[in-house]
């Protein structure tokens, strides 16, 4: 079997632009938040009241991800914050190459906290560094209890796991009780 060398991680050029995001973000003051989940598990809602709750003490932007349309965008935008939209055309996720242009179009200096919605998928946006600070999770318990199994790098990736819809839970009967204790930490 001939042995093929690997010259370049495929990821590499991603990370590299992530870290000048990350830098650029910190040495503008700003906190930057991605935030995950599978279509439907209302990120958009979560978004919303998070900003609604912080937004007279803290100066907050917003770029959203979407594969076509700015409905959730538009949504946001009502609470007078600024707001970017990057459609990807299709694209399972965002990258560090979209959002660097997405900051340029934000008064960084002016803001505290900016809030990144990704596209809604639990598979490609586990995969690219934004330069973000923290990387939520929302998974939705009528999803089922089957998603981190299905979807290990997502759930292990992740800095915080926000569960949603939970006054759905006795619906759904108890999806997350049958998940071993140790699941998420390995």
């Amino acid at each position: 079997m001939t042995r093929i060398p690997i010259v370049e991680h495929i990821m590499e050029a991603n990370t590299t632009l992530a870290m000048e995001l990350n830098e650029r973000l910190n040495a503008a003051n700003v906190f930057a938040v991605n935030i995950m989940a599978s279509p439907g598990a209302g990120k958009t809602t979560f978004i919303k009241s998070t900003i609604s709750l912080l937004k007279d003490t803290k100066r907050i932007g917003y770029i959203d991800g979407d594969i076509a349309t700015t409905i959730d965008s538009e949504k946001v935008a009502e609470l007078g914050i600024p707001v970017v939209q990057i459609n990807t055309g299709g694209g399972c996720h965002l990258d560090s190459n979209m959002i660097s242009p997405a900051l340029d179009k934000l008064p960084l200096n002016d803001l505290d906290l900016i809030i990144i919605e990704n596209v809604g998928n639990l598979i490609c946006p586990a995969n690219f560094n934004l330069g973000t600070h923290l990387n939520i999770l929302l998974a939705s318990i009528p999803e089922g209890d089957d998603k981190p199994y299905k979807y290990p790098p997502m759930y292990r990736g992740v800095d915080v796991l926000v569960l949603n819809k939970i006054d759905l839970l006795p619906i759904s009967q108890s999806c997350y009780n049958s998940l071993p204790m140790n699941f998420l930490h390995n």
